[in-house]
């Protein structure tokens, strides 16, 4: 009995056929977590609710939706319904990052939700192994909330 209890567990962890798949599994959901911390470490020195931890969960999230779908051997074209699930379910979280004020003028949360938006993309890129496409999206990302806002100032005058 216990020979069968271990050979059923053994199955279930079978998953990951060898070693260049466990690599390419690490690499993938450890460069989408670092990716998204590098975003969320941004918006948490600013400031802002979603930091470090929600954006390398949104981030690592993302990559293993569309990592273990590919596993199991879908093909890419298929795998644009699972992208539009993420794309969906990110607006939900993204929603909730907004806040409107009485005022019809005072909308806060949108950079955020915005950022958490890219970083869903970048878990995306990085689980498809898009990671040139994943790093250079993340510094254009970090270059528009480092940047824009100081090049805005400085129109302002």
């Amino acid at each position: 009995m216990w020979d069968r209890i271990v050979n059923t567990v053994g199955a279930e962890f079978s998953d990951v056929a060898d070693v260049e798949q466990i690599t390419r599994l690490l690499v993938r959901l450890l460069l989408a977590a670092v990716l998204g911390g590098v975003l969320g470490y941004e918006r948490e020195q600013k400031g802002k609710a979603a930091g470090v931890r929600t954006h390398m969960l949104v981030a690592m999230g993302a990559a293993l939706f569309v990592l273990v779908p590919q596993q199991g051997g879908m093909q890419l074209a298929d795998m644009s319904r699972v992208m539009q699930g993420v794309i969906a379910g990110i607006g939900f979280l993204g929603a909730g990052a907004i806040i409107k004020s009485h005022s019809e003028e005072n909308v806060q949360g949108l950079t955020t939700a915005a950022g958490v938006w890219m970083t869903a993309a970048i878990g995306i890129a990085c689980g498809l192994g898009r990671e040139s496409t994943a790093v250079l999206g993340t510094l254009l990302a970090l270059a528009v909330l480092a940047l824009v806002p100081r090049m805005v100032e400085r129109a302002k005058g």
